[in-house]
């Protein structure tokens, strides 16, 4: 709040008893959590209630609250909707989230023009075409399109029909008989759309066809001892197979369901939850997903489910008719009041307590569990890469943290385009949001130590800098993109790079342990310098493994960085220097005359002849090569290294001066 303060228990006393959304902000203005009420009066005053059993997720939230604010809705249903657009363009750090954003493929039939094509797509437009779907696997679906259009000759081109028949030549598809010409006028409408009805038997369900068919072709291919044949038929008939699944997973043919279950573990409440979704088209089963929430801390599983089930069905261009869950929600009747608003007819939650349906929820509950298991093994062997490793370095270095650790490296050939990198890694993983790159200002030559002292006095001067600006405005260091100083600098060296970065951190009054990563006689991590020894690690260990991974990040995304200067300086042509020559004057030039030799001997009345350079421009021409002698007397020695590095060779400029 701007230079108000913000009374909490006052602000409490004015919430209306109306349905609505409210939004938690901390002191910095940030989102925390963003919910929905049928009574905001009743449901934001819970939050500042003493009320044990909350959960710690919950109550650290609290505290952290400054003040709040409200929008009134007419309805829960509208608060539902406007809860769910907050939370997508937010984010909160404290709303359980799904960590997915899938879409799902569909196959379109574009029924609505005079020849249809069958197509990819990612959404359900209203556009009066036919879609199938959707499906979990895309490439299936495309090989699935691809079968189509070669069994029954479909086209897949762009050309508008019947207006462009005969205009053009038929494409490549026609003559290789991978289509059946529609453009040329060779098969009428009538034809063509029994050729599509064929196909759209087969996406309905009536495959038996096709399958037989492709099954015949692979056969006779291989009896042909034609096997590269037979195994290209052998993988679209697997494809085919894969999107008409022919396992019946419901009582009733041709329903639309979606199954789910969920897993989550109670003793601890920081773990993500997972969420096992079966997919059921017409009565079959044709995929299935697992999906990530996190911050479920305290929230029950039916919570949890509430939650899921409004981000995913917000985003996914197609509902079911049917949901099966395994428990009830609170806001069930709400949750199918807006899900049959958005499908246009009704839809039901249900929660089966015996037969198929039943067994059906508690085996997508039990792929939840197991893909919950197998995370917890997963997690706790990246957590030995990760933050294991990082605790080993600190214990190592006799360090309390070394959580955020910041690696630097110098990049030049022969001191050309000096470059420098900061890559920085929190909790053993790399965080790119924070790496930086450095153009070397005071240095033209090879000199690493002169470099690395620019960068890292840069560096740490911009921080202090930020650090001053955020305090004046009582913000916290976390807002700045250099405020952030590290627990551990890592150098790529040994005892000079080390002794440069302590110097500089001395001249700005900032203590931060330095340590270099020192390589062997072949460019390998060996061990690292610290506080005047070099201390050897395990290479069996995860610490240095780690190091080793931080200093090839260092080592690449300098090269990196560097390499991408050296490409800019060879596309760097002598015209680019001439005041007023853009590239169409450029491009004028270098039609006129074949070499820049040609170009610098022309006098300005050659100079004027060309299309599109003025008598000014002709007249700045000539005066930039001859005035003070030729470019290449008057280049600087930056510009002259620039030059020699990049072959003395400009953009549309041979090796040998010529333009050609």
């Amino acid at each position: 709040m701007d230079g108000m303060k913000f009374d909490i228990q006052e602000e409490l006393k004015k919430l209306p008893k109306k349905p609505g959304v409210y939004i938690m902000h901390d002191k910095n203005d940030v989102i925390l959590y963003v919910g929905k009420a049928k009574i905001l009066h009743n449901r934001v005053r819970s939050y500042f209630r003493a009320n044990v059993g909350r959960g710690p997720a919950i109550d650290q939230m609290i505290r952290q609250i400054e003040w709040f604010e409200y929008i009134v809705t007419d309805s829960e249903l509208e608060a539902l909707v406007l809860e769910n657009n907050l939370i997508k363009e937010h984010r909160p750090k404290y709303n359980t989230m799904l960590v997915d954003d899938k879409t799902y493929p569909y196959i379109k039939v574009t029924v609505n023009e005079d020849f249809p094509r069958i197509l990819f797509s990612r959404v359900q437009k209203k556009d009066r075409a036919k879609y199938y779907g959707p499906f979990t696997s895309s490439l299936a679906v495309r090989d699935t399109i691809e079968l189509l259009n070669r069994m029954y000759g479909l086209r897949d081109c762009r050309r508008v029909l019947p207006r462009d028949i005969g205009k053009e030549r038929p494409c490549l598809n026609y003559h290789m008989n991978r289509c059946c010409g529609p453009c040329s006028g060779k098969i009428t409408a009538q034809e063509y759309r029994q050729r599509v009805g064929l196909a759209t038997e087969f996406l309905s369900g009536n495959y038996d066809l096709i399958i037989k068919d492709l099954t015949g072709r692979m056969m006779k291919a291989s009896e042909e001892m034609n096997f590269e044949e037979a195994a290209r038929w052998r993988d679209l008939l697997n494809s085919v197979k894969q999107v008409s699944q022919r396992q019946k997973m419901s009582e009733g043919a041709g329903e639309d369901k979606d199954i789910l279950g969920i897993a989550t573990e109670p003793e601890n409440a920081d773990t993500d939850a997972v969420i096992q979704t079966f997919f059921i088209r017409d009565g079959r089963l044709i995929g299935r997903e697992h999906f990530y929430m996190t911050h479920v801390g305290g929230k029950t599983t039916a919570e949890v489910m509430s939650d899921f089930m409004k981000q995913f069905y917000a985003g996914t261009p197609f509902i079911p008719r049917t949901i099966m869950i395994p428990e009830e929600l609170d806001d069930r009747e709400l949750l199918e009041q807006w899900l049959s608003q958005k499908k246009e007819t009704k839809v039901q939650i249900l929660v089966p307590q015996r037969g198929q349906k039943e067994k059906l929820v508690t085996l997508a509950q039990e792929n939840a569990a197991l893909i919950l298991s197998k995370d917890k093994e997963r997690l706790r062997r990246e957590e030995g890469r990760t933050i294991g490793a990082v605790k080993e370095i600190a214990s190592l270095l006799k360090l309390d943290k070394a959580d955020r650790m910041e690696s630097y490296d110098i990049s030049n050939i022969s001191g050309f385009a000096n470059v420098g990198s900061m890559v920085v890694y929190e909790k053993g993983k790399p965080k790119r949001s924070d790496y930086r790159k450095f153009r070397i200002k005071t240095m033209a030559g090879p000199d690493d130590y002169a470099c690395m002292k620019e960068v890292l006095t840069r560096r740490f001067t911009h921080g202090l800098e930020e650090r001053k600006e955020l305090e004046e405005k009582n913000l916290d260091h976390e807002f700045g993109s250099f405020t952030r100083f590290p627990d551990l600098l890592l150098m790529d060296g040994g005892r000079g790079q080390v002794n440069i970065c302590l110097q500089v951190l001395s001249e700005l009054g900032i203590t931060i342990p330095v340590a270099g990563m020192v390589k062997d006689d072949n460019h390998r991590t060996r061990g690292l310098y610290y506080n005047n020894v070099e201390i050897p690690i395990d290479t069996r260990g995860e610490a240095f493994k780690l190091i080793t991974r931080i200093q090839d990040e260092t080592h690449r995304f300098a090269i990196e960085y560097h390499r991408s200067l050296r490409g800019k300086a060879q596309v760097h042509s002598r015209l680019d220097d001439i005041p007023g020559i853009g590239p169409a004057r450029k491009k004028a030039l270098m039609k006129a005359f074949s070499s820049i030799s040609d170009l610098m001997e022309a006098d300005i009345d050659a100079l004027r002849q060309v299309p599109g350079i003025p008598e000014k421009e002709a007249v700045m021409i000539w005066n930039f090569f001859h005035e003070e002698g030729t470019m290449e007397q008057t280049e600087s020695p930056e510009q002259t290294q620039r030059t020699s590095a990049a072959g003395e060779q400009g953009a549309g400029e041979n090796g040998d001066g010529s333009f050609e």
